[in-house]
């Protein structure tokens, strides 16, 4: 229970971090932005594969039919895919510039933008939650993973707030109730879980699906945005080894 709660707090205290830092950075460098991004992605595919979808398919042997793994991943990817078609699309928001909202004058849009990003974070606290009934390395690998990319997150959602009038006060509280609802979504996740040890490896399947859909829908295509995909492809490798590392060590 402590981890979860640890976890929990990190993923939300990752969020209000770069909120906190949004308020000072406008506009993170693309260059550092890419190449932090790429790591985080590289440990986001080696977590959900060997650490979630692997750990899944051994339960194969024990009775568990083959295609529900694989209709679990499937599945994890679908849910953010339909999430992606009500909402606008992510895979360009950690590089999102400012001067994109400096002349909308609509604050609806503002917090359309806003709301999309709140609804991601639940499957991904989901995610989270479901590793922590996994192997320790593994779930403190996908914490760490989502928690490194939602700064950044957290901080493009403070500048079209400011931009469109709202006060400081109110930005940071939306910005606490998106962290907050991440909380949710671990908690949820994990008593999803825990809830039966033969649903754990269907759950496992569809937490790792999740984090591909998000790896490749929204993190890569990011990193390959502003002229810095080579730097960003070697910082993938580095994150994904350097996984492998501690699933060893």
């Amino acid at each position: 229970m402590q981890q979860l709660l640890i976890s929990a707090a990190g993923l939300c205290g990752a969020t209000m971090l770069g909120s906190v830092l949004g308020f000072f950075i406008k506009e993170l460098p693309h260059k550092w932005n890419d190449t932090v991004l790429g790591y985080c992605a590289g440990i986001m595919l080696a977590a959900s594969t060997i650490g979630l979808i692997v750990p899944a398919f051994e339960g194969v042997g024990e009775g568990m039919p083959w295609w529900l793994i694989v209709a679990g991943v499937m599945a994890g990817a679908f849910f953010l895919n339909v999430i992606d078609l009500v909402t606008p699309h992510m895979h360009t928001i950690t590089g999102l510039d400012t001067e994109e909202h400096r002349n909308n004058a609509s604050l609806n849009r503002i917090m359309l933008f806003v709301m999309a990003i709140a609804i991601h974070k639940f499957p991904e606290g989901i995610a989270a939650g479901v590793s922590m009934n996994g192997d320790e390395v593994t779930s403190w690998a996908v914490t760490l993973g989502i928690a490194f990319h939602n700064i950044p997150e957290g901080m493009v959602i403070i500048a079209p707030l400011l931009l469109a009038g709202v006060s400081h006060a109110r930005t940071f509280m939306i910005s606490l109730a998106i962290g907050l609802l991440e909380v949710v979504g671990v908690l949820v996740g994990y008593g999803l879980g825990a809830m039966s040890a033969t649903l754990l490896p269907v759950m496992l399947g569809f937490a790792g699906g999740a984090m591909l859909y998000v790896t490749s829908d929204e993190m890569i295509p990011e990193t390959h945005a502003h002229g810095y995909q080579k730097q960003a492809t070697y910082a993938l490798l580095l994150g994904f080894m350097s996984m492998l590392l501690l699933e060893e060590l």
